[in-house]
């Protein structure tokens, strides 16, 4: 049977396959030497893509993100020092792998059954879907029929290539472009700005960019969930891949995999489309009058001023005169009792109002227990700026009763809203609370600190 070619490409699918293994084996004979594995050298190589759903430089300068703090801890707990390094593509990070000079590509990899072919596949620690996204100001695209025509770019070497090319046999029209990139970022931005109609991108990586580009939407999935894996060179000794398995069953069984998961995608719920165009949109009317005060507060707490910009956002969408009915008050709607703690003479100042903010942040983060790691510690000073620090200790009390661990945001904003409920007051010293505004006001703030890191610069004074 022949298959058509993409657009990129003029030769078929399995010829083009062929003629990139022959180019990789004459490549081989002359290409970079692999490395010992690093149960001889102490050292463990992992090749990754920078992403928000992978790997990144924090406001502070380290690297982080989900896999980075997996491949983290894996080499720790076998006593290796770590080396990761992020490639410019996909084409780059196999290209790696089947050289022999990293021992692992950890980078949000589907499995595939041409990847299990050529690869060694690390046991599975997540699933995601493939989606066909599109732009959302008009229809979406509802059936693979009614893509044809369309702009469709998709990154080159991917899973999604595969997954397209199975939905082509069944609607010969379906044409794309394999565009050489670091992931689907790149080109969800492509589609955000109109260069392109359509893109796959995978679905976690889209519930957290979908913040950022608030006019795509889902046109359609492509099949059943994928897991995700490491990948390794098809030589890689059984040991190495043994420790690999017994590192994943450890992590699951303990509950940090869960917790990990919760640190970077639990607060990746959809906002309404209003408070992220809202967001983004008075960043470049409202945020540039206000950025030197917020910049100033980082100088005095230490804390982003990215983070206390998110908060004033969530509070009161950066209106310095803002007044709630219970008597809140100012950008960072302040009541009067804390804002005389804090020494605050006037809330309706924009600077007097931002710097008591920062400074309140940083009190109740300070009374937390200092074995409460952040970024958990952060989330709960959140709960507890909207409710008071003596209702996020009871939702933390509650929490321990319940079985769960006080100490984890993951489990205590679980507990938030159950403060609310008649059946757990003779639990609570404290009694009735609103917990579901203070853990809707801790997500929020989240998801909003996450779209100002994307788009301000860090201040370095």
């Amino acid at each position: 049977m022949k298959y058509p070619g993409s657009q990129k490409h003029g030769i078929s699918y399995p010829l083009r396959s062929i003629g990139a293994a022959l180019l990789a084996l004459l490549l081989a004979a002359c290409g970079p030497k692999p490395i010992e594995g690093p149960e001889q050298t102490g050292i463990l190589v992992v090749v990754t893509r920078s992403s928000p759903s992978t790997y990144y430089i924090s406001p502070s300068g380290q690297p982080t993100g989900f896999e980075y703090d997996l491949v983290s801890r894996f080499a720790e707990a076998n006593g290796w020092r770590l080396r990761v390094e992020a490639v410019a593509s996909l084409d780059e990070l196999f290209e790696r792998i089947d050289n022999g000079t990293a021992h692992v590509a950890a980078a949000g990899l589907t499995a595939t059954p041409a990847r299990d072919l050529k690869y060694t596949l690390g046991p599975k620690y997540a699933e995601v879907t493939e989606q066909i996204i599109c732009r959302s100001e008009k229809d979406l695209p509802k059936r693979p029929k009614d893509l044809a025509g369309k702009r469709i770019e998709v990154v080159a070497n991917s899973s999604h290539v595969d997954a397209l090319w199975w939905l082509r046999l069944r609607h010969p029209s379906l044409k794309w472009s394999e565009v050489s990139a670091n992931g689907e970022d790149e080109l969800l931005e492509r589609v955000q700005s109109g260069l392109s109609d359509c893109t796959v991108a995978d679905s976690t990586a889209f519930t957290i960019a979908r913040h950022f580009y608030p006019d795509l939407g889902v046109a359609m999935e492509l099949g059943k969930p994928r897991p995700l894996v490491w990948l390794m060179p098809k030589n890689t000794p059984l040991a190495l891949s043994k420790k690999l398995e017994e590192f994943f069953a450890a992590l699951k069984k303990s509950g940090e995999l869960k917790q990990l998961q919760e640190r970077y995608f639990g607060h990746i719920q959809r906002l309404e489309e209003a408070d992220v165009r809202g967001i983004l949109e008075r960043r470049t009317s409202l945020l540039v009058r206000y950025r030197p005060l917020f910049q100033q507060a980082q100088m005095e707490t230490g804390l982003d001023w990215r983070f206390l910009a998110a908060l004033a956002y969530q509070e009161s969408h950066w209106d310095p005169n803002a007044t709630s009915p219970t008597g809140v008050r100012g950008m960072m709607m302040l009541t009067g009792e804390t804002a005389d703690r804090l020494g605050v003479k006037n809330r309706l100042d924009p600077l007097e109002s931002i710097l008591g903010g920062a400074r309140y942040v940083l009190t109740l983060k300070e009374g937390l227990p200092v074995r409460i790691p952040e970024p958990d510690r952060t989330w709960m000073a959140l709960a507890a700026y909207n409710m008071g620090m003596a209702h996020l200790e009871d939702a933390r009390r509650l929490t321990a009763s319940l079985g769960k661990n006080p100490d984890a945001w993951k489990d205590v904003k679980d507990v938030l809203p159950l403060l609310a409920q008649s059946a757990y007051q003779d639990k609570l010293k404290f009694g009735f609370a609103r917990g579901g505004e203070a853990r809707y006001l801790a997500e929020n703030v989240r998801i909003y600190y996450d779209i100002l890191l994307k788009y301000e610069p860090a201040y370095q004074p």
